[in-house]
């Protein structure tokens, strides 16, 4: 069997790199908001292009924490409205209905899954403060154009990173374009941790100060707090663990970009709609997500024949019972994607012989 992803053959390339940043964690006899997150914050900062990176618990905690220290500074107030794609991962949602802002699902792009500029402007109203625009599946969203209807409209943008890392325009990455954005860690990600982290970008020293507080507590100094804050802290073994990993990043990006242009050249069955991608350097691949009316019978196939896939998502968040209120939405090409999409088996570690095998699985399928 093929797997959808090899975490174990991943993380074992670095095994004795890991042990030893752990060894110095155990070593050190301190264990959290220690010299492993400071160092892990400028490295991952520096990496982004940005002025700083405040590391916390997860990545819906950065994207939550963010929109939260916006409203502490008075950029935004319970009810507001926030552009998110309606396509995207529950989590996006999730952060802007915590913080009492309300939700506008936006239909994406078709061909990307991503933000469209038009559409975005074209639900603007007196009510809406901010942009979430999602990086989805590894492809950078069109941010010049976004980052041009911000300031015209004066909205905040908050980049939801979590399956980015390291995706750019123009050289510019994903992390540095928005106000600030939000990343995930996550062991599945493109730079996973050994359990759950998160970390937050932007060059804005008030909001940097903001969120280094509000993830500990509210408080600045020890038992005096600023804000009725909370208990979202990178911990220092996985900031040590991301120090070793960030160091190959860019190497297992350009891995996964030799996997998928090896599908992108020899998938060739009519039954399977392709990713579109205009540049190299705008996607990492984090997922190669295919489109087929026939998603069952497909899924079923390769499983028989020993391709390991997974679907990303079956149920969009406007048809999820948590937001009943938004059930009756209509939103046709957001619920055809969410209807026809599935992930093939990608990775850092992926060979040739497993490629090929998955190409031919793929363009032997027939109804």
């Amino acid at each position: 069997m093929i797997p959808f992803l090899d975490l174990k053959k991943i993380n074992a390339q670095y095994q004795q790199e890991l042990k030893n940043a752990c060894s110095r964690v155990i070593d050190s006899g301190w264990y959290i908001m220690g010299n492993e997150l400071e160092a892990f914050e400028a490295e991952f900062a520096s990496y982004c292009g940005t002025k700083y990176a405040i590391g916390v618990a997860n990545g819906l905690d950065a994207l939550t924490l963010t929109l939260r220290a916006w409203k502490e500074l008075g950029k935004l107030k319970e009810g507001d409205e926030v552009i998110v794609p309606a396509n995207t991962y529950i989590a996006s949602i999730l952060a802007i209905t915590e913080n009492r802002l309300t939700p506008v699902l936006v239909e994406p792009d078709v061909a990307t899954y991503n933000l469209c500029p038009v559409k975005t402007k074209a639900a603007i109203t007196s009510k809406t403060k901010a942009i979430l625009p999602v990086h989805l599946y590894g492809l950078i969203s069109p941010m010049p154009e976004l980052m041009a209807i911000s300031e015209d409209y004066n909205l905040l943008v908050l980049e939801d990173c979590a399956q980015s890392h390291g995706a750019k325009i123009n050289n510019k990455k994903c992390g540095s374009w928005g106000h600030a954005a939000g990343f995930s860690f996550y062991p599945g990600k493109n730079l996973g941790a050994l359990g759950d982290a998160g970390a937050i970008t932007t060059n804005d020293d008030e909001l940097a100060s903001t969120l280094k507080a509000l993830r500990n507590y509210g408080s600045h100094k020890k038992y005096e707090n600023l804000y009725q804050g909370v208990n979202s802290r990178l911990d220092e073994i996985q900031a040590a663990m991301l120090r070793v990993k960030l160091n190959y990043l860019d190497i297992e990006t350009k891995n996964r970009q030799k996997v998928a242009a090896y599908y992108l050249s020899n998938i060739k069955n009519p039954l399977i709609t392709l990713p579109e991608v205009n540049a190299i350097e705008s996607h990492v691949w984090h997922l190669f997500v295919v489109k087929t009316s026939h998603r069952l019978l497909f899924s079923e196939y390769l499983l028989k024949n020993g391709v390991q896939t997974l679907i990303h998502y079956p149920l969009p968040p406007h048809k999820q019972k948590a937001y009943s209120g938004y059930n009756e939405l209509c939103l046709p090409e957001t619920e055809l994607i969410h209807e026809q999409v599935i992930s093939l088996p990608i990775g850092p570690v992926f060979c040739e012989r497993d490629m090929a095998k998955v190409v031919s699985v793929i363009n032997g399928f027939m109804l």
